[in-house]
């Protein structure tokens, strides 16, 4: 599990940075973040591979995180796409995307579908084999939601010597991962346990924008690996973002200390600050495992994978494959 943050700014593309946009990597699937506006340059600049997206999460409707979706679209169609790309926002992007579709004589040669978020509940709002994706109700001006990306429990990994070892048929590989036992010609049975290692533990990826500064979110977002919550201000503009519904870094910060997060990191910050040295000064002196999020940044999420011997050698086809 990857983030890559293609934007940070708020309100406008300053100093450097652009609007709110972020492309999760969970394996080979790509997951979409709100899309402001060059999402697209900074995805082509940043070697973010956006073609791959089939699902896109919008948190609300303002326009510095969902201005780019449109270009995103119709780029999509002079490509000649024809996957289906599902959306996920609160209500009303239907409309703003059909509106302007239809103004702007655009056709769209690929099927999209739309899901209405309730943005005060938490709630699951999509999985497949890999992932969950659940709501987290925010505070902010709107009906705004943010998103929380849970990795489902992979299979327990088949050791390559055992295979060896033990001669076993690839056609018995899947079952043994899944937590079967292997029996013998002989009628001996060799456990699973000696078979296999632990896959890595599930990963966890938390998004919230905009909001204010929300106990709920807290529990929600409870021990997550990495959690990304906006800090427009500092604590010298509190009042300011008491009035627009957003958080400070100190606010942020907090948040992750009452959750207990393994990471946080902070943005989408408001162009009157030409760097967010008081930023991350502010936050660590609360969460100390903090840091800022900066635009073409790419970190992994939870701890790395193990390089397990045997799925090298299932990938390449060792055991008694025919």
């Amino acid at each position: 599990m990857h983030l890559t943050v293609l934007g940070t700014g708020s309100g406008g593309p300053f100093h450097g940075r652009h609007y709110t946009s972020q492309v999760l990597q969970v394996d080979n699937q790509y997951f979409l973040i709100d899309c402001g506006e060059g999402m697209q340059m900074q995805a082509f600049h940043h070697r973010v591979k956006a073609d791959r997206v089939n699902q896109i999460f919008i948190s609300h409707l303002h326009g510095d995180h969902v201005f780019g979706l449109i270009g995103l679209l119709t780029s999509w169609c002079l490509k000649r796409r024809t996957e289906t790309v599902h959306i996920f926002s609160p209500p009303g992007l239907y409309e703003l995307v059909s509106t302007t579709a239809r103004l702007c004589s655009i056709t769209f040669p690929f099927p999209i579908q739309f899901t209405e978020v309730d943005a005060s509940t938490h709630a699951l709002v999509f999985e497949n084999h890999k992932v969950e994706v659940w709501t987290i109700p925010l505070m902010h001006r709107m009906a705004t939601s943010g998103w929380l990306f849970r990795e489902k429990r992979r299979p327990d990994n088949i050791l390559k010597s055992k295979i060896d070892e033990y001669g076993i048929h690839y056609s018995l590989i899947p079952g043994i991962k899944a937590g079967n036992d292997l029996t013998l010609a002989d009628g001996r049975i060799v456990p699973h346990a000696e078979l296999t290692v632990p896959a890595a533990p599930p990963r966890s990826y938390a998004f919230c924008s905009d909001t204010a500064p929300s106990d709920a979110v807290a529990e929600i977002v409870q021990g997550v690996d990495l959690l990304y919550h906006e800090a427009t201000f500092t604590h010298e503009h509190l009042e300011e973002a008491r009035i627009s519904f957003h958080s400070t870094a100190a606010q942020a910060a907090e948040i992750a200390r009452k959750a207990g997060v393994q990471r946080l990191l902070l943005g989408h910050f408001s162009g009157r600050y030409e760097n967010t040295e008081a930023h991350l000064a502010e936050a660590r002196a609360i969460f100390e495992r903090c840091d800022i999020a900066t635009d073409g940044l790419r970190l992994p999420i939870g701890p790395d994978l193990p390089e397990q011997e045997e799925e090298a050698g299932v990938a390449s086809g060792s055991g008694n494959m025919p």
